[in-house]
């Protein structure tokens, strides 16, 4: 259920592109994000830091958007997600020694650093390889492909990535104990 809260902004820009074009798309993911921070403020009394980043890139990248009335702006905006996604892992491993994938995930699982480093690094692969590859679907194909790529495919790509992601961590899991 949180998955489908999470990309309810996206589904929404698909279906308000379908239906009325790219600016109203835009001002519709817009809104949702801002609705969905307020809905899990007045919930929880606390947005999580990639939700705040998120917010903030859809306001600044769709905001270009419609004042420009330029579509390039809210194309470029996934990629900046994905790559300000992989720089903060690679910037807190290179120089404060931490690994926010194994911080994230430390509770239930037990892995090897080996372990982490590798899952660390290949979600920092997965950031960078996802960044161009919208970049190519933007650029290369009608906005109409790549509204549908960005639901559709990195939806897709990224629940086959974490997907992978349990089959390697799947041994090293942690018993919950009957207390």
């Amino acid at each position: 259920m949180k998955f489908l809260f999470d990309i309810f902004p996206v589904i929404l820009f698909f279906a308000a592109f379908k239906l009325y074009g790219i600016y109203i798309a835009t001002t519709v993911a817009i809104v949702a994000t801002v609705l969905q921070i307020a809905w899990v403020w007045i919930k929880h009394r606390k947005v999580e830091n990639m939700q705040w980043i998120s917010l903030v890139l859809i306001v600044v990248f769709g905001g270009a958007t419609l004042l420009l009335k330029d579509e390039t702006f809210i194309k470029w905006k996934p990629t900046v997600l994905y790559w300000l996604f992989a720089t903060v892992l690679t910037v807190s491993w290179l120089f404060f020694s931490k690994n926010f994938i194994r911080s994230m995930m430390d509770q239930q699982v037990s892995a090897p650093d080996q372990v982490w480093n590798r899952l660390l690094f290949a979600w920092v692969g997965f950031f960078v390889f996802m960044g161009i590859l919208n970049l190519y679907v933007a650029f290369n194909y009608p906005t109409d492909t790549w509204v549908s790529f960005k639901l559709f495919g990195g939806i897709g790509l990224m629940l086959l990535f974490v997907l992978g992601q349990a089959f390697v961590l799947a041994p090293h899991m942690k018993e919950k104990s009957d207390e």
